[in-house]
């Protein structure tokens, strides 16, 4: 996994506690907040702190390996995929998903009528597939 080296390389010392937060965070598309991940490895973890958890996450985004998701006012969700999409939070569900839009694929940096972007987020609203169709939760 190439997150771990590059903590390694960054200097960052890897407990189980955290390897487990990167085992749970590859591949995963759910946008868990904190407390998901704290919840699915206490039963393995028990000395597990939220703390450890909060740390762990703000240790990953500043290393560039993740995305905090301010979507939600009272929950902050963590991305494992760093580079710049959208994500759309559905009012029925309360689910998140990624927006992949081409047209919006801008390379960063770029300038915008002298303002220099080195990034951005996009955040859209509405009604998943399923809710439309009546079968939210």
């Amino acid at each position: 996994m190439k997150t771990i080296q590059k903590l390694k390389d960054l200097g960052f010392k890897l407990t189980p506690q955290r390897l487990a937060i990167l085992n749970l965070l590859e591949g995963n598309t759910q946008h868990p907040s904190a407390e998901d991940l704290y919840k699915q490895l206490k039963p393995r973890f028990p000395s597990l702190s939220l703390a450890t958890v909060y740390n762990t996450l703000e240790m990953l985004t500043k290393a560039g390996e993740l995305q905090e998701i301010n979507i939600k006012a009272d929950k902050r969700h963590f991305d494992p995929n760093p580079a710049p999409h959208g994500h759309f939070l559905c009012r029925s569900c309360q689910g998140i998903y990624d927006l992949d839009f081409q047209t919006l694929d801008l390379a960063l940096p770029f300038d915008a009528k002298g303002y220099m972007v080195e990034e951005y987020t996009l955040y859209f609203y509405g009604l998943c597939p399923r809710c439309r169709q009546g079968q939210g939760q």
